[in-house]
C-alpha cells in the first residue's frame, strides 16, 4: 500500500505498451471541467481532426442528457468552454433527466424497502418492455413513478397485441404461401386499406419529427395507440373474413400486403425504443438475415395520405364506440344482433360521408339500418343543465334565476346552443352571455331506446329484439362456441367438421333458419339433432346448448 496523495503520485511513473514514459495530468481542474473538453478531446482536438471541428462537421454535438444538478456543472462549463474557443454554443439540445421513483413518489432506498433490483426487473420482464415502459409512461424530463405492473401492461396491451396480429398474418400467409412484393400488380386495394396506409403514413409522419424533436415519448405512445387502436382493434378486427377466404384472390392479396407493410415499417419505427423484439419481428417478416438497424428508417409519402379519408373513417370509430357504448351498458352482446341506430343529420356533407361508411359500421356493431333523423326529432328530448362547478362561483345569488331561465329553453334553444357554443340570456333585466362551459347538454331517453353522445354526435339505438333478431343472436353465439371448440382441439382453420346438437326445441328453429351462415362461418359439411350427445360441450346464454364435433376427412 501507498499514499494516493498527489505529492505522492506526481513521483511515479508508468511505462505504456510502447515504452513512453506516463505521469499524472498535472493541469486537471475540476473531473466536471475536464469533462467538458468532451467535444474537442473525442476528436484529439487540437492536435488531430482540426476540421471536424473548426468546419462544424462533427461540432457542436447534436445532443446531450444528464440530471438537473449538472445545469451549473456539465450543461454549463462545455457552453463556457465553447464561448471561449469558438465563440459557439457546444451542443444543440439537452435534457435534463427527472428521477426514478417508486409507485408512490417517493425515492427509492434499501432503507425504506422500495428499492427495485434492475437486473431481477429485466430479468423478469426483460429490456424492451422495461425500456417501452419507462419512456412512455413520464416524459423524460419529467420524474418517472416507476411501478412493475405498468411493465406488465405494456408488455400485454402492446407487446402481446404486436405479437398476436404478427401471428395472425403469418398462420394465413404462410398457408397461403403469400409473398410480400412492394410493387402491386392486379391488385386494387380496399378503402379500408387505403385509410390504413394513410393512417401508417400519418404514423410515419409524426413519429420522424418526434425523434428529431428528442420527444421519445411522444413517439413511443403514438406508435403504440397505432398498433392497437388502429391496426389491431380496427383494421385486422374488419378485415378477418378477407384472411379466412380459402382462395388466394386479389383481395386476399390486398390484405396481405397492406398488413405486411404495417408491421414492417412499424418494426422500424419503434426500433430505437424497442431494438431487440423490433429486430426480430423485421426478421421474421422479411426472411432477411440483415438488423433492422440497418435499415432505412421509412419516410411517409404525402401522396398516400388522405386527411378526408381519416376523418370519414374517425366518424365511423366514434359513432361505433357510442352505438358499442350503449350495448355494454345494457348488457346486450354484439353477437346479438339489432334492428336500428338514429343519427342527428348535421347536413348534406355528413350525411353523405356516414352513408359511404355505413356498411363498416352495420358490421362493426352488428345493427341493420342506420337512419337519419332531424336534429328537433322528438326522439331526442335535450335539456341544458346549468354546470354549478363554473356557474357557481361566478354567479353566486344568480344562479336560482339562471336555473329558472334554463329550464324554459326550447329545443331550439338547445340545438342553437349546441352549434353556436355561446348563449345569451336575460338574468335580472340583465343580458348575459354564457360560453360552451357554462351548461352540459343531456339527451334523455325514450322507452324502448337508449341515447349516447359525446361532443360531435348523437345516436339513439333501438332495443327491442325481434323472434328473428333473437335467433340469429343464437347461431352467432354458436358460431362463436363452435370456433372456440375447434381452437381447443387444435383443428387447422381448414378442416371441415361435422356438429352433433342435441336437441332442443327453444334452439331447433333458430339453427334451421340460420343454418348456411352457421356452415360457412364454422367449415361445417352439416349440423345434426340427436337426442343425446356424449362428452358434450356447453354454448348459449344458460349453457343450454349441448353440442360435439367432430373432423371429416
Amino acid at each position: 500500500s501507498f499514499d494516493l496523495h498527489k505529492h505522492f503520485v506526481d513521483d511515479i511513473i508508468l511505462c505504456s505498451e510502447s515504452g513512453q514514459p506516463m505521469k499524472r495530468e498535472s493541469d486537471l481542474i475540476d473531473v466536471w471541467f475536464d469533462s467538458g473538453s468532451m467535444p474537442y478531446a473525442q476528436w484529439h482536438y487540437p492536435f488531430e481532426n482540426k476540421d471536424l471541428v473548426d468546419e462544424n462537421k462533427a461540432f457542436p454535438a447534436d445532443f446531450i442528457a444528464e440530471g438537473v444538478d449538472q445545469t451549473r456543472g456539465w450543461f454549463y462549463t462545455l457552453h463556457a468552454i465553447s464561448t471561449m474557443t469558438k465563440q459557439d454554443i457546444a451542443y444543440k439540445n439537452v435534457i435534463s433527466n427527472g428521477l426514478v421513483l417508486d409507485k408512490n413518489g417517493q425515492k427509492m432506498s434499501k432503507r425504506l424497502g422500495n428499492a427495485i433490483d434492475p437486473f431481477e426487473t429485466l430479468q423478469k420482464h426483460g429490456p424492451d418492455p422495461t425500456r417501452w415502459y419507462m419512456i412512455t409512461n413520464a416524459q423524460p424530463w419529467d420524474n418517472l413513478k416507476f411501478d412493475l405492473t405498468g411493465i406488465e401492461e405494456v408488455t400485454r396491451k402492446f407487446f402481446g397485441t404486436l405479437i398476436n396480429t404478427y401471428s395472425f398474418f403469418s398462420l394465413y400467409a404462410n398457408l397461403d404461401h403469400y409473398v410480400f412484393s412492394d410493387e402491386l400488380e392486379g391488385v386494387e386495394l380496399a378503402e379500408i386499406d387505403h385509410w390504413i396506409i394513410s393512417k401508417l403514413n400519418s404514423l410515419i409522419k409524426q413519429v420522424n419529427v418526434a425523434y428529431e424533436n428528442y420527444e421519445p415519448t411522444k413517439a413511443g405512445r403514438l406508435i403504440q395507440s397505432f398498433v392497437i387502436d388502429e391496426l389491431s382493434n380496427w383494421y385486422v378486427r374488419l378485415c378477418r373474413k378477407r384472411f379466412w377466404k380459402g382462395e388466394l384472390t386479389a383481395d386476399k392479396k390486398a390484405a396481405y400486403y397492406t398488413l405486411y407493410l404495417c408491421l414492417r415499417e412499424v418494426s422500424v419505427l419503434m426500433s430505437p425504443i424497442s431494438p431487440f423484439y423490433s429486430d426480430q419481428l423485421y426478421r421474421d417478416l422479411t426472411k432477411k438475415q440483415n438488423s433492422v438497424h440497418l435499415s432505412n428508417f421509412p419516410n411517409h409519402k404525402e401522396e398516400l395520405i388522405n386527411l378526408n379519408l381519416e376523418e370519414k373513417m374517425s366518424l365511423c370509430q366514434q359513432i361505433s364506440s357510442l352505438i358499442l357504448s350503449i350495448r355494454k351498458k345494457e348488457k346486450i352482446k354484439v353477437r346479438q344482433p339489432l334492428q336500428k341506430a338514429l343519427i342527428p343529420s348535421r347536413g348534406v356533407d355528413f350525411e353523405k360521408a356516414i352513408k359511404e361508411i355505413t356498411p363498416l359500421i352495420l358490421s362493426e356493431v352488428n345493427i341493420k339500418e342506420l337512419l337519419f333523423i332531424e336534429q328537433n326529432d322528438p326522439m331526442l328530448k335535450k335539456k341544458i343543465k346549468p354546470n354549478f362547478k363554473v356557474l357557481g362561483p361566478k354567479f353566486g345569488g344568480k344562479m336560482k334565476e339562471i336555473a329558472k331561465v334554463v329550464n324554459q329553453l326550447t329545443m331550439d334553444d338547445v340545438i342553437n346552443y349546441e352549434q353556436n357554443k355561446h348563449l345569451n340570456l336575460i338574468i335580472d333585466n340583465e343580458k348575459i352571455c354564457f360560453d360552451e362551459e357554462a351548461f352540459d347538454v343531456v339527451t334523455e331517453d325514450v322507452p324502448g331506446w337508449k341515447i349516447a353522445t359525446n361532443e360531435h354526435i348523437t345516436v339513439a339505438l333501438d332495443l327491442q329484439i325481434s323472434t328473428v333478431l333473437k335467433n340469429e343472436g343464437i347461431a352467432r353465439d354458436l358460431v362463436n362456441r363452435v370456433q372456440n371448440i375447434r381452437k381447443e382441439s387444435l383443428l387447422d382453420v381448414t378442416d371441415f367438421i361435422e356438429i352433433s346438437i342435441k336437441t332442443n326445441n327453444d334452439i331447433k328453429e333458430a339453427i334451421n333458419h340460420n343454418l348456411n351462415y352457421i356452415c360457412s362461418e364454422t367449415l361445417a359439411k352439416k349440423i345434426i339433432f340427436e337426442n343425446d350427445i356424449k362428452n358434450p360441450f356447453f354454448a348459449g346464454d344458460n349453457d343450454n346448448i349441448q353440442l360435439s364435433i367432430e373432423k371429416i376427412n
